[in-house]
């Protein structure tokens, strides 16, 4: 036997993988590769329609342009801004849309043709964000000048100004999703402000963020709101007196935008260190990430998941639209195209083999000088001494990994038995004690059980008595054995308590339904522009 060719033993085989598959990496890889559109300018606010989902609306410079999902083409060019325009969001039914612009105007528009509907005056610094009412009939926006404004749609006038409520800019907001009257305000002074246009004070509650807020949104139940600011995302329950529920830091940068997807069952965070970290909203856990080539500034989520829009610092759009397929034998593609692109990786680490056929292939012989001292015992079948080397309490305490991999080695070879054979009681309490210690965790849990019977059939063959020590320890071991299996039989019980509740969930959903053929649907009239909007004159230099 040729003993240069020996290779070391491969300890990496027992490390955690760094990759781990769940449904949300499998739903979320879903995602078709980015198309991208380019603008001059960074890209401020994305938004879908909610009555036609593949026509989505961007803001950029001084134009606001409707775009089609599946053509990728402009379908409206609202480009009625003499300055910088800001934060176009579609009403709750798609037909207006209100935006914000550097003049400190708020601009309505109707989404079937470009003429402005109404021109809101007030402001004396640019708006940077408007959203609708739960009602619809009225409009907020939110400014620099440090001003929150409720504006009448049909009046074209003010409802309410709030002022000095925050002390710096203010640039993001949100809307009770079900109550018109609630809304919150986020502001660069790093104050959250929760507002109830029924109360004699406007202002019913003043949080704190921490830095300065640059995002916020409600959950569709609207008893929780979500701010976004700095490297942080926070998670407060207003139905509980606005308590903080939850803070998550998964961003290295500041984080720039939210948004809801799935239904509201998963909520989307993009920030500057271009990545876009998406969470299970019943535990804020990061279930899956997206990542960019540059800094994300504005994100959209389509219903149904269908796409998912971010909008950079230079101006690209990336586009990922959902693969529409979901058939078990589309996953199991995907999967086909990772181990593909797993073994180009591999195959491209090692060294070229000549492509034509060859009668002999000499190989470079692989000198013994860097081989470990257990593994040179391995390579002479010297098992015990291989197992006395990693059985050192230094290496036991710190490299766990070393000595299982060291008895999975001589499980391969059935030797772990001899290896065993003839030790004396402290070696074999020392070994007991190292299997009871690690047996619960899950990378080490099945080598050792198979450890752990190899070594009562050693006893069975000796036939020997046991001293109270050793006694103890084979106790010992029993009970951490019974542990695992009782742990094992409760987590069994509460996935099944888990799937049944689930399944009771979903068999639940609202499903829409039709009106009854004899109910006519009342179509509200259609808006015309004021006086205002119809003077209001774009000067181009």
């Amino acid at each position: 036997m040729n003993t240069n060719n020996f290779l070391p033993l491969n300890i990496r085989r027992l490390q955690q993988r760094a990759h781990v598959e769940t449904p949300d990496t499998v739903y979320w890889e879903r995602l078709a590769k980015p198309e991208q559109l380019k603008e001059h300018n960074t890209i401020d606010y994305v938004d879908f329609s909610p009555s036609e989902p593949d026509n989505f609306v961007v803001t950029c410079s001084v134009r606001v342009q409707i775009y089609n999902l599946v053509t990728k083409l402009v379908v409206k060019n609202l480009s009625r801004f003499q300055k910088t325009a800001y934060g176009a969001t579609f009403r709750q039914d798609g037909r207006l849309l209100a935006a914000g612009d550097e003049e400190g105007h708020v601009k309505l528009f109707d989404t079937t043709n470009r003429s402005i509907l109404r021109l809101f005056k007030g402001h004396t610094a640019p708006v940077h964000r408007t959203f609708f009412t739960a009602d619809k009939q009225q409009l907020a926006s939110f400014g620099d000048d440090k001003t929150v404004r409720m504006w009448d749609v049909a009046n074209e006038k003010v409802v309410q100004t709030y002022e000095d409520s925050h002390t710096d800019y203010i640039r993001a907001g949100a809307m009770h999703p079900q109550a018109g009257y609630m809304f919150v305000s986020g502001g660069y002074d790093g104050k959250i402000n929760l507002y109830d246009t029924r109360q004699e004070t406007a202002v019913v509650r003043t949080l704190n963020h921490g830095a300065p807020v640059e995002s916020m949104l409600f959950l569709p139940n609207g008893g929780i709101f979500v701010s976004a600011g700095g490297t942080q995302v926070r998670v407060w329950d207003m139905i509980s007196g606005c308590r903080l529920l939850t803070m998550m830091s998964q961003h290295h940068k500041t984080v720039t935008c939210l948004r809801l997807g799935s239904d509201g069952r998963r909520l989307f965070s993009g920030g500057l260190d271009r990545h876009v970290k998406i969470y299970d909203v019943s535990t804020y856990k990061t279930v899956h990430t997206l990542n960019y080539p540059n800094a994300v500034v504005s994100l959209a989520v389509s219903s149904g998941d269908q796409a998912v829009i971010a909008g950079m610092v230079d101006g690209l759009i990336s586009i990922r639209r959902m693969m529409v397929e979901s058939k078990p034998s589309h996953l199991k593609k995907i999967r086909a195209d990772r181990a593909r692109k797993q073994q180009q990786k591999k195959m491209a680490a090692e060294p070229d083999v000549p492509a034509q056929p060859v009668d002999h292939v000499i190989k470079d012989k692989i000198k013994g000088t860097g081989l470990k001292t257990y593994d040179v015992h391995l390579r002479q079948f010297s098992h015990k001494k291989a197992l006395d080397d990693v059985m050192q309490p230094q290496k036991m305490e710190k490299q766990p990994e070393l000595v299982v991999a060291v008895i999975i080695d001589l499980l391969h070879r059935r030797s772990l038995d001899k290896a065993l054979i003839g030790r004396p009681e402290p070696v074999l309490i020392q070994f007991i004690d190292f299997l009871c210690t690690h047996l619960s965790e899950s990378r080490f849990m099945r080598p050792l059980m198979n450890a752990s019977s190899t070594l009562l059939d050693v006893f069975e063959r000796q036939l020997v008595a046991c001293s109270p020590q050793l006694i103890k320890a084979l106790k010992r071991l029993a009970a951490a054995v019974q542990a695992e299996i009782q742990l094992t039989a409760e987590l069994m019980q509460l996935k099944g308590a888990m799937d049944m509740l689930i399944g009771i969930s979903m068999d639940g959903d609202d499903v829409p339904r039709k009106p009854p053929a004899y109910v006519k649907e009342v179509k509200a009239p259609r808006m015309l522009p004021s006086k205002a909007a119809d003077r209001y004159t774009v000067f181009v230099d």
